[in-house]
């Protein structure tokens, strides 16, 4: 009975284990190993010889579990050995290949490749099968292997349409119209530029400038007492600007260059010249402050003669007026010469079909969202016109003139605010028209994309020169371990990483090269631009690393001191505001804010926030020189100690302070005394003219004619080398 229950439950733990090992074949199916029959410690050796019946099963069973794997086997290394055929050596390779593919395209196995990556900076413990490898680690692997490697043809993307928009062809001349003249004023800062604006529309905008400087373009429409119209562009003279010069003369008929009659010729007056020049504009010198006692017209005009500017009264074409933009004197004059200039360039534009112009100036206004002003070139602007303009869009909502005043139309030459767009335009961009919000979307996505294209073929570019300077950081690392084992060198490796790796975050920044982070907030789109030009002079990175994170428009918001937070910044604003929660939340975590109107102290203020990044240098003050005139020594315990007898030739030595000495103009020891005497008493203190005995901490033997000096060490600021040119 009992030998009956012990034959069942032993056919039963068999049957058990032969279900097992059914199971395990099913699901191995990327095991190279081979199959093996597990005998179960269950049923012993005895019990086959014992009783065949069984056996006879196990036998059944084992043949069905042979055939089983045979065909698993089989149908698996079909899959497995599935190699890419070689072309006389050459293997297809493509970006991001993982392990295993790169070893089928081979036509190896994965062990080949781990052996071809043994020296290598791959950490082999951590590759996996399916592990990604880098480009030119691949094309490493493959030159090892003896064979020649060839990048595999990408799929074709199907070429996308050109949906952009662009400018209608040139209007029959019969429909073109008379517009007003749209004038620059260029010139040196301080020149008078707005005052002279000023006189003309009798208005004081330059007395609510920051500091009396015009700080971003103005552009105006001035009615004349002749029922003339005039578009005024006022620019900023400061060398900051640049770039906001640059681009009033590119949307301009006619330029007067403003140049005061007592300061004559100065650097950003050649510059307006060149502007002018470059852009085929022609000029009208307006010789400002005539009513000062310095004042010298004529000095000017010959200064200008160096810069191709030629007057009327020389034999040139420029014509010359002397005003006084402050007292109003010969404004007429002015104002005549430029309806006399425009009236000869015959300006005319077509006031019909869809609009044209430029973004003049942009900005995001806490009320109205993003506001650009623009000159409108061709076409009639009305509300509800959809515009395009770089890579944002708008539905005219609301427009304004330079006094805040709805229009509700603009024409050719008039400049205007346009309210309604999605986003905040650049300065310069052009303005184009188009036939629905949809025809919008359509133009914005094209020209993301294009902008997309254009920045992976520049990065595309960046990396590969990352990597080659990588791999020959890598290769010089790898000539000086090359004596070492692979073990070896993973040993040498951690060890000199070791402080980094169990560092804290805040350490690791701390032992990271200086850096100074910024964030950047500008009134409007041109004031951030300049502050950007001006900060791409930077030239100092060996001092102290500059790290623009963020820029932008609008006032100082919470993401501002998170972002600063984040990178340990400070935030520079320019015509912008703080308000008090949020001068509260930078105190609080120790953020600064620092808000400028005039922009050279906004970069001078940078500047001193880079001098407080700079390590202190350390600077050598000599207290007392002495000269060695005998020497001697002295025996303390079993040692002997050097001693020179010295005077001490000028100010005085102090036992607390540190010394060195020289030989033949060579410093050959620096440290502290170890004893200083006057008639073989101690004393800290000796005075000039003075004789004395001093001996060293260290072992140094003296020498008749030796030198002895006193100093102390003090820390200075260092300031930076970096110099923007104003």
């Amino acid at each position: 009975m009992n030998r009956g229950l012990i034959l069942k439950f032993e056919n039963l733990v068999q049957l058990h284990g032969a279900c097992r090992q059914l199971c395990s074949v099913s699901y191995r199916k990327a095991s190279r190993a081979q199959w093996k029959a597990v005998q179960s410690s269950a049923h012993p050796l005895w019990s086959d010889l014992l009783h065949p019946q069984f056996w006879q099963k196990d036998k059944l069973i084992s043949a069905a579990l042979s055939q089983r794997r045979h065909l698993a086997t089989k149908e698996e290394t079909k899959k497995k050995k599935k190699k890419v055929p070689l072309t006389q050596g050459e293997v297809e390779i493509r970006q991001e290949m993982t392990v295993e593919e790169l070893a089928r395209a081979m036509g190896k196995d994965t062990d080949h490749i781990y052996e071809a990556l043994l020296y290598t900076d791959i950490d082999l413990d951590s590759l996996q099968p399916d592990s990604i490898l880098y480009e030119d680690h691949i094309k490493l692997i493959v030159k090892k292997s003896g064979m020649k490697y060839k990048s595999a043809k990408l799929k074709e993307e199907k070429e996308r349409e050109n949906t952009d928009a662009v400018k209608r062809p040139p209007a029959d001349p019969a429909l073109l119209t008379p517009r007003p003249p749209v004038v620059t004023i260029l010139g040196h800062v301080d020149h008078g530029k707005t005052t002279l604006l000023d006189s003309l529309r009798k208005t004081q905008v330059a007395s609510m400038e920051a500091g009396g400087i015009t700080q971003h373009i103005g552009a105006f429409l001035v009615h004349l007492p002749s029922g003339e119209k005039i578009t005024f562009l006022d620019t900023p003279g400061h060398a900051a600007f640049s770039a906001m010069r640059a681009r009033g003369t590119h949307v301009t008929d006619i330029v007067i260059l403003v140049v005061a009659a007592e300061d004559g010729v100065m650097q950003q007056t050649v510059e307006s010249i060149q502007h002018a020049k470059n852009a085929g504009v022609p000029l009208i010198l307006a010789i400002n402050k005539c009513d000062k006692p310095e004042a010298d017209p004529e000095r000017v005009k010959k200064e200008l003669l160096a810069h191709d500017v030629v007057c009327e009264e020389f034999g040139g074409d420029v014509q010359a007026v002397n005003i006084s933009a402050l007292k109003g004197e010969n404004l007429m004059v002015l104002a005549e010469a430029t309806v006399a200039l425009a009236e000869m360039l015959e300006l005319k534009a077509d006031c019909t079909g869809l609009v044209e112009g430029t973004i003049i100036e942009s900005r995001k206004d806490k009320g109205k969202g993003p506001v650009t002003t623009g000159i409108i070139q061709r076409g009639t602007l009305r509300k509800g016109c959809v515009l395009v303009a770089g890579k944002t869009w708008a539905k005219v909502r609301f427009m304004f003139d330079e006094n805040g005043k709805a229009v509700d139309a603009a024409s050719p030459g008039i400049p205007v605010e346009i309210m309604g767009w999605k986003e905040v335009p650049s300065a310069g961009d052009e303005i184009l028209e188009v036939e629905s919000e949809q025809r919008a979307r359509e133009v914005v996505a094209w020209r993301t994309y294009v902008e997309q294209q254009e920045r992976m073929k520049r990065d595309v570019e960046v990396i590969e020169e990352k990597q080659k300077e990588h791999r020959m950081e890598y290769e010089k690392k790898q000539q000086k371990l090359g004596h070492l084992s692979w073990r070896q060198r993973k040993m040498v490796l951690y060890k000199a990483n070791k402080h980094l790796m169990f560092s804290k975050p805040k350490e690791r920044t701390e032992m990271d090269k200086n850096v100074l982070s910024l964030i950047v907030k500008g009134d409007v789109d041109g004031s951030v631009e300049a502050i950007l030009n001006i900060l791409d002079s930077y030239d100092a990175n060996d001092e102290c690393k500059l790290d623009i994170v963020h820029f932008g428009m609008g006032d100082i918001s919470e993401t501002d001191i998170s972002l600063a937070e984040a990178f340990n910044g400070v935030i520079f604003g320019f015509s912008v505001k703080a308000n008090e929660s949020i001068k509260r939340l930078a105190a609080k975590k120790g953020i600064k804010i620092k808000l400028h109107n005039i922009i050279y102290k906004l970069i001078e203020d940078l500047k001193d926030e880079l001098n407080t990044r700079l390590p202190p240098s350390v600077v050598e003050n000599t207290i007392g020189e002495a000269s060695v005139l005998n020497i001697f020594s002295v025996t303390v315990g079993k040692n002997k100690v050097p001693v020179a007898g010295c005077r001490v030739q000028k100010g005085l030595l102090d036992k607390k302070m540190k010394f060195k000495l020289i030989r033949n103009g060579d410093v050959i020891w620096k440290g502290s005394l170890s004893s200083l005497k006057h008639h073989k008493d101690d004393v800290p203190v000796i005075k000039t003219g003075m004789d004395c005995g001093l001996s060293l901490n260290d072992h140094i033997d003296f020498k008749i004619g030796d030198e002895i000096i006193c100093y102390e060490e003090k820390e200075v600021q260092q300031t930076t080398s970096w110099d923007p040119g104003f």
